[in-house]
């Protein structure tokens, strides 16, 4: 099987044309060509190794899963707190972020990935081994699958850095003087349109499945489709509507080197119409639906989102072993995993309650005393939840069963229990939780285990998401719409929670276009939750100073009954102005004497 979404790295050569696009050191070796190595030129007069270059090209598509060491938005928002000091989220929450410390620094690498998507496009019309052998259809094929992911590699910049340098269709010579390299950044929504405008390219020549030479089998799962290069785009404009980039008169001081603001100072509401737009799109394709069991049993449905591999909710989804490292620090050291991923007691109160509506609103909600379930002492807070909060969460006394546990058996994160942290000095949760979402039960790769992987895709766009962006968009641009609720209350319905409307069984639809935009994000924040998302939705919502700081979780210093009061995490969760954007580092500003820092750095 193609592994498209590894980090392929699969002969010598593909790492000095990497390197080729990026430095000038490797110009010398690369005019020494040894007998056992092909030059560039034919990289691309055979199929094969054009195909090599291309599957290095998507290596780069980040492992959003893997939430240690690969990416650091899930332990760095409000939704999760990570375990280890030596996990990439730790030195942002404590302020240690900074220029000359921008750990993970994503700039260099996503810049090498666009540089080698734009040698491809620029150099596979030279493959006549493939043109005599499929035709030229292919050819246009694999180049809009580099657009797509250059196009992508753009969206990962700009949700991080905002702003960025647009290098166009021109690839910079290895040995180019110093003076070529100086490229200023473009004005956020000049970027915006020129990614777009790429995605809309990439999406007109994509297949609606991923195939080649007109072929659809397992093999090709992964590639480029054009509900890819659409989804891409429908989030794109959504954060570019969004209050951090919509008329942000916060940053007004930010500004290129001819004093033109890097983010509009103009709130424009049709953006949310282009954003709204571009939603409908990706589900005007009719080829997704919300996947649910056969069974009709609710967890079931949202369990077999993640774990029946590319049913049709999924739109873009990466190949890799990601998930398995996701499985075992979100496994109990009891199953052999590493305590290592807790929800806050801020997302445990999130959740709905099963009448669908939030805690705070809820009869049924009863933060005290305790409930008998099935010999177990459950508290109350954990009673009459909705089901995405036990497919969710692992809480003190639920019941797990995988990993190096045979039997199923109760988790408890007591001070002196089986994961607690006089166990173990540093695999323990700090909230009293764990996460349970898309954590494969066969994975066995922890403390006493057997290396068994569960292997599945990794979701990073499905139609849930779409399904309230296209919500979200709407009721800022034209509130009322009656697809607001439609689309709002389809994700509800498939969570298995009352709806909003008028039924017998129906809860009051929210009042206004305030009311409906907080139920919207109350709604992404639990199904979407621990994806990703949250990170750079409280930031695009303007928000982070409000729910950032101080975060909670149960006292897990404490045996008994005193383990259930809520107290600080042992670790804060620090959220700075600047923290809207991350710092480009010292080493590229020392580059580029004409790129301008973010604000606050």
């Amino acid at each position: 099987m193609i592994q498209y979404y590894q980090n392929i790295k699969t002969t010598v050569f593909l790492l000095v044309l990497s390197c080729a696009l990026c430095c000038a050191s490797c110009k010398k070796f690369l005019d020494q060509v040894p007998n056992d190595r092909i030059t560039m030129d034919e990289v691309f007069k055979k199929k094969a190794t054009s195909e090599q270059f291309l599957a290095n090209v998507y290596s780069y598509v980040p492992d959003e899963w893997e939430a240690i060491h690969a990416v650091p938005w899930v332990g760095t928002s409000d939704e999760a707190d990570l375990t280890w000091s030596g996990s990439f989220n730790y030195p942002i929450n404590i302020g240690n972020l900074s220029p000359t410390n921008t750990t993970p620094d994503f700039w260099s690498p996503y810049y090498q990935a666009i540089r080698s998507a734009t040698y491809f496009m620029n150099h596979i019309d030279e493959n006549d081994e493939i043109r005599n052998l499929s035709g030229q259809q292919l050819i246009d094929q694999y180049k809009a699958e580099a657009r797509f992911l250059r196009a992508y590699y753009y969206f990962c910049l700009m949700r991080q850095y905002g702003p960025v340098i647009l290098l166009g269709d021109d690839v910079i010579a290895p040995d180019a003087p110093s003076s070529d390299m100086q490229i200023p950044r473009s004005p956020y929504d000049d970027c915006v349109n020129y990614v777009a405008g790429e995605l809309d390219k990439a999406a007109s020549v994509l297949p609606l499945q991923p195939q080649r030479n007109g072929q659809t089998n397992d093999a090709e799962w992964g590639r480029a489709t054009k509900g890819m290069a659409l989804a891409v785009k429908a989030r794109l404009l959504l954060y570019a509507a969004s209050p951090q980039y919509n008329g942000n008169t916060d940053v007004s001081g930010f500004k290129n080197t001819e004093g033109v603001p890097y983010i509009s100072q103009t709130r424009d509401p049709e953006k949310w119409k282009k954003a709204a737009d571009a939603a409908r799109a990706v589900i005007d394709l009719g080829i997704y639906s919300l996947y649910k069991d056969p069974s009709g049993d609710p967890v079931k449905s949202l369990q077999g989102i993640f774990f029946q591999g590319w049913n049709d909710e999924q739109i873009f989804s990466r190949k890799g072993n990601g998930l398995a490292q996701w499985d075992v620090h979100c496994e109990p050291r009891q199953a052999g995993g590493w305590c290592g991923i807790g929800p806050t007691q801020e997302s445990i109160d999130a959740y709905f309650m099963s009448d669908g509506k939030l805690p705070n609103e809820s009869s049924l909600y009863n933060p005290s005393g305790f409930t008998d379930v099935n010999g177990q002492k459950i508290f109350n807070m954990y009673m009459n939840r909705e089901p995405r909060f036990y497919r969710d969460v692992t809480y003190n006394n639920s019941i797990w069963q995988g990993g190096t546990m045979s039997a199923a058996a109760p988790i408890s994160f007591f001070v002196s229990g089986p994961n607690g942290r006089n166990g173990h000095p540093t695999d323990f949760s700090k909230t009293g939780y764990l996460v349970r979402k898309n954590v494969g039960p066969s994975t066995n790769i922890g403390s006493g285990g057997n290396g068994q992987r569960q292997d599945r895709p990794a979701p990073l766009f499905r139609l849930a998401e779409i399904y309230l962006n296209y919500a979200e968009a709407l009721n800022e641009y034209s509130p009322g719409n009656p697809d607001i609720l439609k689309y709002l209350n389809l994700v509800r319905e498939r969570a298995g929670i009352p709806q909003y409307g008028s039924g017998s069984n129906a809860l009051p639809v929210p009042a206004g276009q305030a009311e409906m935009r907080n139920r919207i994000r109350a709604e992404r924040r639990i199904e979407l939750a621990y994806e990703g998302h949250r990170w750079f939705d409280i930031r695009r919502w303007k928000i982070a100073p409000q729910v950032m700081g101080t975060l909670h979780g149960m006292d897990i210093s404490k045996d008994g009954d005193d383990f259930y009061k809520v107290v600080p995490t042992m670790t804060p969760h620090l959220f700075r102005p600047s923290y809207y954007w991350w710092p480009i580092s010292q080493y590229e500003l020392d580059r580029n004497h004409v790129l301008v820092q973010n604000p606050g750095w």
